[in-house]
């Protein structure tokens, strides 16, 4: 297959750049076998069936992206100088790997000041990316970087409008509890506490697993024969309690769906010898037309950017010519695209 096939033609005022207020009020293309209706998110309740499973990542969102200062002491004609850093990944020695912009000014060794209570020294660059050591560590290091840190909005909303407050609480999920990620599960963002509710009332169960996404989720494709793409690997955790709850609704006759790519991506790590179990590590599963899904029956998502792994993956649940038909239609109706944009249900086998 040819990135080319899993390539459209997207207006670019359908991108949404904030979400809709409150959050259940997005509108949901529901996929069901080969119908199609236009509905909203708080109609779950009465599509979903009593029984049937949602699968949500309860990975919460740091405020990835700082801005400091460096100060190069005695350097002629350069002094302090701005630079831009997202964070992408803790490593077990204490240190963050982190895109560093411009990477190029800055030497080892030298330090970043974030603000008066947080700063930062460069101790290596790895694969053009830069290695920082952080003053403080624990609740003091989350503290500090709750006060400077900025949400890491993707590129394609950054691009419009910078972060600002009202995305401390619009890019993060109500049930949020393990920091780590550096972008949302954005399927999840249109639930609140009202759906939960009546979603539990209606018969539907839960269960919370752990995928913390990287930054490498906005990453482009660039090989035309997507055999030969290598996806970036991501950390994640399906407890032994989770495994069993899902195992025992497969076993019932209820539906699993997880609520977004993030989640259906780590309950198929966690199955790949064939059923549901206690899974722990970093995934870096790829999922392409003709994958065999072991565990999800269904998928709750957003709609996604052309020629991305993303695409493909929906093209894998639904069939590349069905999900061609779906985003037709979500583009000829006006859904709105993308981490802030609207929802997808979509059912397989109806």
């Amino acid at each position: 297959m040819k990135l080319s096939d899993f390539d459209f033609d997207l207006p670019e005022e359908l991108i949404a750049t904030r979400p809709a207020k409150p959050r259940s009020s997005a509108r949901l293309l529901l996929a069901r076998g080969d119908a199609i209706d236009d509905r909203h998110v708080y109609d779950l309740p009465e599509i979903l069936r009593p029984g049937d499973r949602l699968v949500l990542n309860d990975t919460k969102v740091i405020p990835a992206r700082l801005s400091g200062l460096r100060t190069r002491p005695g350097a002629e004609g350069e002094g302090q100088a701005r630079i831009e850093v997202t964070l992408l990944t803790p490593r077990p020695d204490g240190t963050w790997t982190a895109l560093i912009k411009p990477l190029r000014k800055l030497r080892e060794g030298e330090v970043i000041e974030f603000s008066d209570r947080l700063s930062a020294e460069l101790v290596a660059r790895d694969e053009g990316q830069g290695v920082l050591r952080f003053d403080l560590e624990g609740d003091a290091f989350d503290r500090a970087l709750q006060q400077v840190g900025a949400m890491p909005l993707p590129p394609y909303i950054a691009a419009k409008r910078p972060a600002d407050e009202a995305d401390r609480e619009d890019y993060q999920t109500v049930w949020a509890a393990r920091p780590g990620a550096v972008a949302a599960p954005t399927a999840s963002l249109h639930f609140d506490a009202a759906l939960m509710a009546a979603l539990e009332a209606r018969g539907v169960s839960f269960t919370h697993v752990t995928l913390h996404v990287g930054a490498g989720t906005f990453l482009p494709v660039k090989v035309d024969d997507i055999s030969e793409h290598r996806m970036h690997a991501e950390w994640g955790e399906v407890t032994e309690a989770a495994a069993a709850e899902i195992a025992a609704t497969r076993a019932a006759g209820g539906r699993i769906i997880p609520v977004g790519t993030t989640a259906l991506r780590l309950i198929e790590s966690a199955a790949q010898g064939g059923q549901i179990g206690p899974w722990r590590g970093e995934t870096d599963i790829f999922i392409t037309p003709g994958f065999e899904f072991r565990v999800a029956h269904g998928l709750m998502t957003n709609f996604h950017l052309p020629k991305s792994t993303l695409m493909m993956l929906v093209s894998a649940m639904m069939g590349m010519d069905r999900i061609r038909a779906i985003y037709g239609h979500a583009i000829a109706e006006r859904y709105r695209f993308f981490s802030y944009g609207d929802a997808s249900l979509l059912l397989p086998r109806g």
